[in-house]
């Protein structure tokens, strides 16, 4: 699909990867409708881009749908906003559980729904869904976070196959530790640049997907794939290699990093 002209959704777009896809979606020539948790920031970046900002919590029930009456006509939505929802899911209030659900996974459903009834009488449209490798392989310490983002990889590739008639793409986008945001800058822990990416990337590979109308792109290092599909396809296997490669020790201090963002 072509981005020129198009109007753009995003949400999460307050800072990090959100901030990145809105410059490289109006490098594009896009239209830009932003929201995002500090609206004061969607504010100001929608100002500096030409688009506008709109203030809505995702996590309510009603969020989604006015956010979509607000936004008006979408032709490209890209669900980027999310809660980190690591630690174990004893540490967990219930209300923290409803709202890593309802931000992660119920939100993006709900958008998609309301913009696919418009974009299919248009029989044009693109949606997409920010997930990350959480949600192709698990692992200690994200239960939660795992499946809300299984749960959007899910969703996704299900509504490609009921879109495809009216000509409407969906992709999902698979970031692994990025390093200039998210968990890994947020909770200072330390990783090798080589074992990262940064938002612009993940930028341009959305750019890609949306372009391309791929199902499918994961933004991560060949080895970090590799052991993705080793914990896809042997779990148990995976679950013994990162508990000897101290990698749940480092999924533990991301997890203490972010415990206020709960």
């Amino acid at each position: 699909m072509d981005i020129s002209g198009a109007n753009v959704l995003i949400t999460g777009a307050s800072g990090g990867i959100g901030e990145a896809l809105a410059n490289a979606m109006a490098a594009k020539g896009g239209r830009l409708i932003l929201t995002g948790r500090r609206h004061a920031v969607i504010s100001e970046l929608a100002k500096r881009l030409g688009g506008n900002a709109i203030a809505v919590d995702l996590a309510t029930p009603g969020g989604p749908a006015e956010l979509v009456r607000e936004a008006g006509h979408i032709d490209i939505l890209i669900a980027n906003a999310g809660v980190p929802a690591s630690g174990e899911i004893t540490e967990y209030t219930n209300d923290e559980i409803d709202r890593a659900i309802d931000v992660n996974l119920r939100a993006p459903v709900i958008l998609a729904k309301l913009i696919a009834e418009q974009m299919i009488p248009r029989r044009r449209g693109h949606l997409v869904f920010m997930s990350s490798l959480s949600g192709k392989s698990a692992s200690a310490g994200t239960a939660l976070y795992n499946g809300t983002k299984f749960g959007v990889r899910g969703f996704a590739l299900g509504l490609r196959d009921d879109l495809r008639p009216h000509g409407v793409g969906v992709s999902s986008i698979f970031p692994g530790p990025v390093r200039d945001a998210g968990m890994i800058a947020d909770s200072a822990v330390s990783l090798p640049r080589l074992g990262t990416r940064t938002t612009a990337q993940v930028a341009r590979a959305t750019v890609r997907a949306i372009e391309r109308n791929r199902a499918e792109t994961t933004v991560a290092p060949v080895s970090l794939r590799a052991a993705t599909l080793v914990g896809a396809f042997a779990p148990d296997t995976a679950a013994r290699l990162a508990r000897l490669s101290g990698s749940d020790k480092i999924v533990t201090a991301i997890s203490e990093g972010q415990r206020s963002k709960r």
